[in-house]
């Protein structure tokens, strides 16, 4: 190499230091491509073609076609050229200082970059200037981001470390190298898990990833409430939190409850971010936390606290109905005294509401349902099945007297309305049929969390009688993989007097 680079000085060094040619750029790209000539030319051993090396020649150097081919970027598989241009900067014209370090670059293979087009194109002081001192307006970019970005420009293809991926995203985004981009985005798939899904979701928020966003996303849908990881609810923010539990889309393994629980574990978390222990640990640890809050603050709601308050929109979106319904998660959430007693006040007086209206409207007409309606409104719950063997649920509490089993067996889900099970004296489940809307979700995670099967159906409308059995999910023709969560909407749908709820 040392010989090539010999001839690529010599054609730039005869022009006086410190006024550039205007046929500048031609120079650049004709010196490396004898470059890569000189190479093959000398090579014993068969080596690239000049195809293969990127480089593509036309016959003639006059006309239109012949000066766009001349300006096109020398780039090779062989890393001939990156070494040669990019890393000994050999007939570099212009100075690029950023982040304490120095890289002789060219302004042909810059200009790939809209960054630096605009920047030598336009009315700019750099458009002229040898040496350019780059100011970093993103945090994220280090040195070595920066390298690489750079590099790539002299590249066909770079390697990207999955623990450089942000950083190199940063750069690369600040440069507008659209296939550096696109690059990051196709590693931060393929490196998704409990240790990257938050970076990757802010990051893709910040620097346009729309697809890589909602990946992760749905990976937080599915593994929040699955994963037992501390460092997982350490770096969900406030308002991605927020997201997660309006989300009909949560994956909530047993009950709403659980989704209070963890809510609960995730903002001990926040407010203690030195907290160290298994996790086992942290759930008892939570509890005597605000316990010591509730005895400070002589009973106060912790979430009308000065402390508590930043927490509240979280909060707001539990679905404080489903967890009222049973007896003892009524009593938990009033010992913790976290969640203001006009809250449950409010949830109490619409559900006594709810059992008159059950109670006394006779009428079965059809019932238009509004499907956002559904979402926003549905009971969240679900199960794990570890394995291809019978089992069955009963997500037990007063659910207006109806006591709804979900049961596995041969790869099919069925619903059975038993009247084995009855709640106080309404008896109302054994008195006549009862709607529900449904929908039922399935999911294997692999140990990262990435789903290797889903399957989800549309919300139904199903009229159960007393002691009926509906098979509402048919698996068999599925690639099931085990173990799956089974994630379930419910929604009891009763007819008020003057129009549907």
């Amino acid at each position: 190499m040392g010989a090539l680079g010999s001839r690529m000085l010599s054609g730039w060094r005869r022009r006086p230091s410190g006024q550039p040619s205007a046929s500048g750029e031609e120079d650049v790209v004709e010196a490396a491509m004898a470059v890569v000539d000189e190479v093959e030319e000398q090579s014993e051993e068969p080596g690239p073609s000049t195809s293969q090396l990127g480089l593509k020649r036309k016959s003639g150097t006059g006309g239109h076609h012949g000066k766009e081919s001349s300006r096109k970027c020398a780039k090779d598989s062989s890393g001939s050229v990156y070494e040669a241009l990019f890393l000994r900067g050999e007939d570099s014209d212009v100075q690029i200082c950023a982040l304490g370090g120095t890289w002789n670059l060219h302004r042909v293979y810059l200009c790939q970059s809209g960054y630096f087009a605009s920047m030598f194109s336009g009315a700019w002081r750099e458009a002229t200037m040898n040496t350019i001192e780059l100011q970093m307006p993103d945090e994220n970019i280090d040195r070595e981001a920066l390298h690489k970005a750079l590099g790539s420009l002299y590249q066909d293809s770079v390697f990207i470390p999955p623990s450089q991926v942000l950083s190199i995203l940063a750069a690369a985004s600040m440069l507008q190298l659209d296939k550096l981009i696109q690059q990051c985005g196709e590693v931060m798939k393929e490196t998704v898990s409990a240790h990257t899904v938050c970076s990757y979701y802010l990051s893709s928020e910040s620097y346009g990833l729309p697809n890589i966003k909602t990946m992760c996303f749905q990976w937080l849908l599915d593994n929040l409430m699955t994963q037992a990881s501390e460092q997982l609810l350490r770096e969900v923010t406030l308002d991605l939190m927020k997201e997660l539990i309006a989300s009909s889309e949560l994956f909530v393994m047993e009950v709403e409850m659980d989704v209070y629980t963890k809510l609960k574990q995730w903002m001990f978390l926040q407010l203690q971010p030195t907290w160290r222990g298994p996790y086992r640990a942290l759930l008892p640890d939570t509890d005597l936390w605000f316990d010591r809050s509730k005895r400070e603050s002589e009973g106060t709601p912790f979430l009308e606290t000065q402390q508590g308050r930043a927490f509240v929109p979280v909060f707001q979106q539990l679905r404080l109905a489903y967890i009222v319904c049973d007896l003892s998660a009524a009593r938990s959430i009033r010992r913790d005294a976290v969640i203001p007693a006009e809250w449950l006040i409010r949830v109490y007086r619409e559900q006594w509401r709810s059992v008159h209206q059950v109670e006394l409207i006779r009428d079965f007409a059809p019932i238009n349902v509004n499907v956002s309606a559904l979402h926003g409104n549905s009971m969240r719950c679900g199960a794990q099945l570890h394995r291809d063997q019978m089992c069955s649920w009963r997500w037990a509490g007063f659910n207006f007297g109806l006591d709804l089993v979900v049961s596995y067996a041969n790869q099919r889900i069925t619903f059975w309305c038993s009247m084995l099970n009855s709640y106080g004296g309404l008896m109302v489940s054994v008195r006549r049929p009862r709607k529900i809307a449904f929908r039922l979700r399935f999911a294997s995670l692999d140990r990262a969390g990435n789903a290797v099967f889903r399957n989800d159906t549309e919300y139904q409308i199903l009229a159960l009688k007393r002691d009926e059995e509906v098979v509402v999910v048919n698996l068999e023709f599925q690639d099931m993989v085990f173990p799956i969560y089974m994630a379930c909407n419910f929604l009891y749908l009763c007819r008020e007097r003057h129009g549907p709820q």
